[in-house]
């Protein structure tokens, strides 16, 4: 924590170059997952070199986000945790949003929506993994029978739309509340935001540093 500039720290380098590591693998993901998935969109094959090309990277760049991932969630599993006082916040979302609540239980470094964006990933990626394993064409898929290819598919699409959704909302709370997007480029928010926003995390980062 920077008393001269008064900043706090939210992520540290590592964090930030695994949360960039995981972005990129996951925006080249849907592209070209996308161009696999449906004729109108396979012009964006031309972003990795073409259709065979896109098939051949697609399941790589997905292990390498996947590996990413998982470092993400063994650092965050702990603050994700869904409490008691996130379902009490919850209930006062509409007057959260229109800048009214007042004397809302404390949220510590993540608030819910946060937790369930944390959540709906550890679910929808290993799904994404397997099922993609189940359909890898040449190396894994003719050890499977064809219902189960074709169950494989649909979990893919079904799993890839609702991680596409949520990293959409994602990237949007994150330009909607100001101050938000320096954590993930410099690692630091202000102490305003902090306490605005996390008054339970602020508390618990004071305490440590002595502030």
């Amino acid at each position: 924590m920077s008393n001269k500039s008064n900043l706090v720290v939210r992520y540290s380098a590592n964090d930030r170059i695994n949360h960039w590591l995981v972005a990129i693998a996951f925006i080249l993901l849907a592209l070209s997952g996308l161009a696999l998935f449906h004729p109108a969109f396979f012009f964006l094959s031309n972003l990795f070199g073409g259709g065979p090309w896109t098939r051949i990277l697609h399941p790589f760049i997905g292990v390498v986000m996947f590996v990413s991932f998982l470092g993400l969630i063994v650092k965050f599993w702990e603050n994700n945790h869904i409490t008691q006082a996130d379902r009490e916040w919850q209930k006062h979302f509409g007057e959260i949003m229109a800048n009214k609540a007042a004397n809302l239980p404390e949220i510590g470094k993540y608030n819910i929506g946060q937790k369930y964006l944390f959540w709906s990933l550890v679910v929808s990626i290993p799904l994404l993994v397997l099922s993609g394993f189940i359909i890898w064409r040449p190396y894994f898929a003719p050890f499977f029978s064809i219902p189960i290819i074709r169950l494989a598919a649909l979990i893919h699409s079904v799993a890839a739309f609702i991680a596409i959704v949520a990293i959409i909302v994602h990237v949007y709370a994150a330009i909607w509340t100001k101050g938000t997007i320096r954590a993930m480029t410099r690692g630091t928010v202000t102490a305003a935001w902090a306490k605005h926003h996390h008054p339970g995390w602020y508390k618990e980062i004071s305490k440590e540093n002595k502030l």
